[in-house]
C-alpha cells in the first residue's frame, strides 16, 4: 500500500495562519518536559513553515482529561521547551478556541508562534463535533496534519476541521511516517516477523488478525500472552489477563494455523510475588503450575534465545511492547533482549510504542533501527492494513 498525500512542501505558506495539529501527547514531570522525542520530531515541519514567514498555530492533546480542564494536562510546560528548541518566543493561548486563541494569532504575526492550550480540555475534540471542527478552522488560513500518533483517531482537530479550511496536506513527519511504513506494508522483505507485547490483547486483537494475512511469524510476549495462556489452559495464576478474551485468542491461534504462520508465546517466564522492585522471583516454564498466586513479569532465557533467534533471521522486523514488566529493572531482562536482538539483526526494522523505543535507547543502540516511530499503535493499526481516518481526510497528491 502506498499512500501519497500532499505535503506541507506543496503549499503556499507566505504569511499564511498554518494550523498544524502536532503530537505533543509527552510526559510532564515536576512541570518540566520529561521527554520530548515528539516534540523534536515535529520541528522540520515547524521549520519549514516558519522559513516561509507564516504564522504557526500549533494543536495538540495531552493525556486524557475527558472534555474537563486539568490543570496538570496544560500544554503551558511545552510551550516553554519548544521556544528553547526552536530559539525564538512560542505564545501560549490560555484556550484553543474563542477569544484568547483567536487573540494570540494576530498578537504573534508573521514567523510567530502559537501554541493552543489541550484540545481535549473540551469533549467535542473526540467528539469529532462540528462546530467544534469550525472554530478550530477560523484560527487558519491552512491546515497541515503532523500529528501521526493520533492519525488513528477521528477527531476535530485530525479529520473535522479538514473540511472547513481552504487547503490541507500532511505535515513532513507524517510524510516520513507513511512513507516508510508503507514500504514494508506494500513489499516486506521476507521472512516478516511482528513482535507484540504490552499489557492488552484488547488493544491489539485487531492488529492481530490482520497481521496474520501479512506475516511469517507473530512473537507475542508481555501480559498479553497470558490470555492466550489460559486459551492453552496453562495456569497463570495472578498475571494480568482478559478472560472475555480468550475465545478471540483461540480464533487468532485457528487463524495463524490455517495461514501457516508460525505463533510464537513464551515457553518460560519469570514469575513474582509483587509488582515491585526487590521482590523475590524466579523462573518458570509457562505450564508450570508452581506459578501458584504469583504473576508473571517477564519472558524467560529459554523464550528470550528463541525470539533473538528468530529475529536475527528475519528480513523484516516490527515490534511494538515491553516482553515485562520494563519499569522494574529485575523485570526487563525480556525486554532489553528483544531491543538487543531488534538492533543487531541485518533485517529493516520499525518500533513504536514508548516502552518499546525506551528499551532501544537504554541498550545504546537507536540509531541501529531502520525506523522509530513516533505512533506506536497508530504504525500497528496502519501496518496492520488498517485505514487511518486522519489519514484518509488529507487530500492526495
Amino acid at each position: 500500500m502506498t499512500v501519497t498525500k500532499r505535503s506541507i512542501k506543496d503549499l503556499d505558506l507566505t504569511n499564511k495562519r498554518v494550523f498544524v495539529r502536532v503530537d505533543f501527547n509527552v510526559p510532564i514531570r515536576n512541570g518540566q518536559v520529561g521527554d520530548d522525542t515528539r516534540i523534536r520530531a515535529s520541528l522540520p515541519t515547524l521549520q519549514c513553515a516558519l522559513k516561509h514567514g507564516a504564522t504557526l498555530v500549533l494543536a495538540s492533546h495531552l493525556g486524557r482529561p475527558k472534555g474537563k480542564r486539568r490543570p496538570e494536562l496544560s500544554l503551558e510546560p511545552i510551550a516553554n521547551r519548544l521556544a528553547a528548541l526552536l530559539g525564538q518566543s512560542v505564545q501560549f493561548a490560555e484556550d484553543c478556541v474563542g477569544g484568547s486563541a483567536r487573540a494570540a494569532v494576530p498578537a504573534a504575526g508573521p514567523g510567530g508562534v502559537v501554541l493552543l492550550e489541550n484540545l481535549r480540555f473540551h469533549g467535542e475534540e473526540e467528539a469529532n463535533d462540528p462546530a467544534f471542527a469550525k472554530a478550530l478552522a477560523e484560527l487558519a488560513d491552512v491546515y497541515v496534519n503532523d500529528a501521526f500518533g493520533a492519525a488513528h483517531r477521528a477527531h476535530a482537530s485530525t479529520v473535522g476541521i479538514v473540511a472547513h479550511v481552504p487547503e490541507a496536506a500532511a505535515g513532513l513527519l507524517m510524510v516520513s511516517e507513511l512513507e516508510n511504513l508503507g514500504a514494508i506494508l506494500s513489499r516486506p522483505e521476507r521472512p516478516f516477523v511482528v513482535v507484540l507485547g504490552g499489557a492488552k490483547v484488547s488493544g491489539k486483537l485487531e492488529v492481530l488478525e490482520n497481521f496474520l494475512e501479512r506475516v511469517d511469524t507473530l512473537l507475542v510476549g508481555g501480559a498479553m500472552a497470558y490470555t492466550f495462556f489460559t486459551a492453552r489452559g496453562f495456569p497463570t495464576g495472578h498475571s494480568l489477563l482478559e478472560p472475555n478474551l480468550v475465545e478471540a485468542a483461540r480464533e487468532v491461534e485457528r487463524g495463524a494455523q490455517e495461514l501457516g504462520v508460525r505463533l510464537q508465546l513464551p515457553t518460560d517466564h519469570v514469575v513474582a510475588a509483587r509488582l515491585e522492585a526487590g521482590a523475590p522471583h524466579e523462573t518458570l516454564t509457562v505450564t508450570d503450575a508452581a506459578i501458584g498466586d504469583r504473576l508473571g513479569v517477564d519472558i524467560g532465557p529459554a523464550t528470550r534465545a528463541t525470539f533473538a533467534e528468530v529475529i536475527h533471521r528475519a528480513q523484516t522486523v516490527v515490534w511494538n511492547g515491553p516482553m515485562g514488566v520494563f519499569e522494574i529493572n529485575e523485570f526487563a531482562a525480556g525486554t532489553l533482549a528483544v531491543a538487543r536482538a531488534v538492533a543487531e539483526t541485518d533485517a529493516t526494522t520499525v518500533i513504536g510504542g514508548g516502552d518499546s523505543i525506551a528499551a532501544v535507547s537504554k541498550a545504546g543502540m537507536s540509531d541501529r533501527i531502520t525506523h522509530i516511530s513516533t505512533g506506536g499503535g497508530t504504525s500497528l493499526e496502519f501496518l496492520g492494513g488498517r485505514t487511518l481516518p486522519a489519514v484518509a481526510a488529507l487530500p492526495d497528491q
